[in-house]
């Protein structure tokens, strides 16, 4: 497998914040702080690289596959290609799914043939924000696929289980039951 290096700057950047801002003890263990090497400008910049950079990857992704995708304007990519016809969901319904989740390499890294469905209330959190707001465009008996970009997800650590730092998720769902 190759990997791609490509995300490298960004990343340097923000470890050079992080050991610029780390202060250093003075006299009498007082804290001093040291200037930052890298200012707001650098930092926003670098997020906007590793943005870009996820975009090109998901747009690819999708391309392959021929999907016609539908992204919001925070980024999350949605298609529902089977309409249910039961009650839409809303802030504060309990939500149940069927679910597979995956990687753009096609890792399985959660599926409900494994853990069971997934059960949560919508708009409490415990869940991604993006999957938290595909599921307010769904209704019981859709089938969707999402992608959730890293900032959407789980971002630049990951889960520290089977998701890695900075990961495109890809969501297959089933909504298939929704209380109120």
């Amino acid at each position: 497998m190759v990997k791609n290096w490509s995300f490298a700057p960004g990343l340097i950047i923000l470890a050079a914040f992080i050991i610029s801002c780390s202060g250093s003890s003075g006299k009498n263990g007082e804290s001093r702080r040291q200037s930052p090497a890298v200012d707001k400008e650098d930092l926003v910049r670098a997020n906007q690289f590793l943005v870009g950079k996820d975009m090109e990857l998901i747009d690819a992704y999708i391309s392959r596959r021929n999907w016609n995708m539908t992204f919001t304007k925070t980024g999350l990519g949605y298609q529902v290609y089977k309409k249910g016809d039961g009650p839409e969901v809303k802030r504060g319904n309990t939500v149940s799914l069927e679910y597979t989740v995956s990687l753009l390499n096609g890792d399985i890294c959660y599926s409900s043939d494994d853990d069971g469905p997934m059960t949560f209330r919508v708009g409490q959190g415990g869940v991604e924000a993006g999957l938290e707001e595909a599921v307010l465009m769904l209704r019981k008996g859709d089938r969707a696929r999402l992608i959730l970009p890293p900032f959407l997800g789980h971002g630049l650590i990951g889960d520290h289980n089977r998701i890695p730092p900075r990961a495109v998720l890809v969501y297959e769902v089933e909504v298939i039951n929704v209380v109120s």
